[in-house]
């Protein structure tokens, strides 16, 4: 008889590691069990060469506030997004505490995060921001400056060499982090491996399909000898990056239906040479250039993996029709599907700038990236700085009743009616917001269940359910506490 469990989790990422560690806090008896296609976790977007690590807060990100023509800014999203990524921070901090996680050090590190922008027109947009964002509680500490000699004091590298009379300014928080979320997904396995759930690595899920008992048949075979075998699951995740959006074709959910995904790749150049790293502790953020999608906004990004520092910047982005990096080529192709094929033409057609953007970006070669490099960093030198490959983003084309088809960034959960199968599309803020991504999908996949989960959660995310930016007080006692916990105070 075909093995029957409560939950199958579809890709070792950041994302099937918060939902099967909150999963097993709620329901330890849940049987759960995971499937990786590689040798190994987190060895896609999760990587931490894959991604910037930024702990996306809105505190530097200027896409999360976007200049309005039409009237004032309006601090909604940035201050949605850090409320987002406080409940990430509240919930990794109970696990320090319980054990789960070890060393916070290990994959959090405080690092301040910065944005600079040059020019009249975009100093006078990023002193507004400040000034709406510096009365918003979750963005106290705020600090602008047009001065050279204080940005010169947060981070050198920007002002060594700069030209004289040039308009420029910066925001800084202290208060930011950087996060290996490779290092954080590891521990969470290692911790839900070794209290029972089963994770099969080298395991490639090929087929999803509903049973008349209301179940799923996962069918799957194992990379090193092609064994195919079959588990039933009465819930399914697929976490499987780019892919998600093939499994979920192939499980015939009518939800799906409409959806295709634009794969974007990216490099960053990078340095490990000591004497240029230890003149930069800081991501530093600016504007992005124009018809580049916004997770292409430049960044100088110190990052700490394995306890060793290093700065990088970028992304560069690169063209491949794979959804992931060890994807297929035919990845674009086969997506293809008659409601999707208009929605994707769409987009084709009204995203000029983009492929404008996309060819521009193909045409540099190592030097030119390094100019880019030196409109933030002027000093910056070729032989410094080496060119890395980060990962595939698979940002989402959907119908629109009014456009047709939109191209749109960020993240979205497609889940069916009746919640026993569930999967992410798009990219970031994503791993830095995987855990109320995850708390929404428990509450619309687990209706039955989530009102008797909700005082565990509490336990786990001290404001479950609250809106710290609505109350100062709160707002400073819950970002000491977690930066207590998680060594970031600053």
């Amino acid at each position: 008889m075909t093995e029957t469990v409560d939950v199958v989790l579809i890709g070792g990422g950041i994302m099937s590691a918060t939902l099967g560690t909150l999963l097993h806090e709620l329901q330890p008896e849940w049987k759960i069990v995971a499937f990786e296609r590689l040798s190994d976790l987190a060895q896609e977007s999760s990587n931490p060469w894959n991604n910037a690590g930024t702990g996306h807060a809105a505190l530097c990100e200027l896409n999360y506030m976007p200049q309005n023509a039409n009237g004032p800014l309006d601090p909604a999203k940035a201050v949605n997004i850090n409320e987002q990524f406080q409940q990430s921070r509240q919930f990794w901090s109970s696990l320090v505490e319980k054990g789960v996680l070890d060393e916070p050090s290990t994959f959090i590190n405080a690092t301040p995060h910065m944005t600079f922008v040059r020019g009249e027109k975009d100093v006078a947009y990023l002193k507004e921001r400040y000034e709406v964002l510096k009365e918003q509680p979750l963005f106290a500490g705020i600090e602008y400056s047009e001065d050279s000699r204080v940005i010169n004091k947060w981070a050198p590298l920007l002002m060594q060499q700069r030209r004289k009379g040039e308009p420029f300014a910066a925001t800084r928080v202290p208060a930011g982090t950087d996060v290996d979320f490779g290092a954080l997904t590891h521990q969470l396995f290692d911790h839900l491996t070794t209290d029972g759930v089963d994770l099969r690595v080298n395991h490639e899920v090929r087929s999803l399909k509903k049973q008349k008992d209301g179940t799923w048949l996962v069918k799957y075979r194992n990379t090193i000898g092609h064994a195919p075998n079959e588990v039933k699951a009465r819930f399914v995740f697929v976490g499987a990056g780019g892919w998600a959006l093939k499994l979920l074709q192939n499980s015939g959910i009518p939800e799906i239906k409409g959806y295709g995904v634009f794969p974007i790749g990216g490099q960053f150049l990078k340095t490990t040479n000591p004497k240029v790293v230890a003149q930069h502790k800081a991501k530093v953020y600016s504007q992005a250039s124009v018809g580049a999608p916004p997770m292409s906004v430049p960044h100088l990004d110190t990052r700490v993996v394995d306890g060793e520092s290093s700065l990088m910047f970028g992304p560069f982005a690169t063209f491949s029709p794979k959804f992931l990096k060890k994807g297929s080529m035919l990845d674009i192709v086969t997506q293809v599907r008659p409601h999707n094929l208009v929605p994707m033409l769409q987009v084709a057609v009204k995203n000029p700038d983009l492929i404008t953007y996309l060819v521009g970006e193909l045409m540099k070669n190592h030097r030119k990236k390094v100019d880019s490099l030196r409109i933030f960093m002027p000093t910056a030198k070729d032989e410094d700085w080496t060119l890395i490959d980060a990962g595939q983003r698979a940002q989402v084309m959907k119908k629109d009743p009014e456009k047709g088809g939109i191209l749109q960034f960020g993240t979205e959960v497609i889940s069916s009616a009746d919640g026993t199968i569930a999967g992410l599309l798009g990219a970031s803020p994503g791993a830095s917001t995987a855990v109320p991504i995850m708390l929404g999908l428990l509450k619309s996949c687990f209706p039955e269940q989530y009102p008797s989960w909700e005082p565990a959660l509490r336990e786990l995310i001290p404001t479950f359910g609250e809106q710290l930016n609505k109350d100062a007080a709160l707002t400073e006692r819950s970002t000491a506490a977690t930066a207590a916990t998680l060594g970031i105070n600053v």
